[in-house]
């Protein structure tokens, strides 16, 4: 019985848990969900975490093409311009090892990749998605804009 309450106990912390990154603005984040065109020769993407409880303890690191974007926690988004025309790697912390998606971008256009949470064996994993643009603007409407550049890893 012990073991039953205690597995539930760090359930609900895992589940219930609130962590912060550093913000943006509100006018960099109402800029940010305007969704202008990128500058020339570029692409945005923009990654994003939707706002739920389940893993809202945890942060998870992001990085395009190994550069640090940034670290998430729930109910944020980033936007990163990239150059356009070429494939770039999307990278999350996840509990072993960074889990990966490759995107070919177009100039001109913005791109969206959502973050998931997923249960791991020690500590929650990590996962990416790209999702149809209108979609991705749905979601990002809903968010605050997070600082780059800084990453826990």
């Amino acid at each position: 019985m012990k073991k039953v309450l205690l597995a539930t106990v760090i359930t609900a912390a895992f589940l219930s848990g609130c962590s912060s990154v550093p913000m943006e603005s509100s006018a960099h984040t109402k800029s940010a969900q305007s969704f202008n065109a990128p500058s020339s020769d570029n692409s945005g993407i923009y990654v994003y975490r939707k706002d739920t409880i389940v893993g809202s303890a945890l942060k998870k690191d992001v990085l395009i093409d190994g550069e640090c974007v940034g670290e998430t926690a729930k109910g944020v988004f980033f936007y990163h311009e990239v150059p356009a025309d070429k494939d770039h790697i999307i990278s999350t912390e996840s509990e072993f090892s960074n889990n990966d998606l490759t995107i070919h971008t177009e100039s001109g256009e913005l791109y969206f990749i959502e973050q998931y949470l997923k249960m791991g064996l020690f500590v929650g994993g990590a996962g990416l998605k790209q999702v149809d643009k209108k979609v991705g603007e749905k979601e990002v409407l809903k968010l605050n804009l997070a600082k780059e550049g800084k990453c826990g890893a």
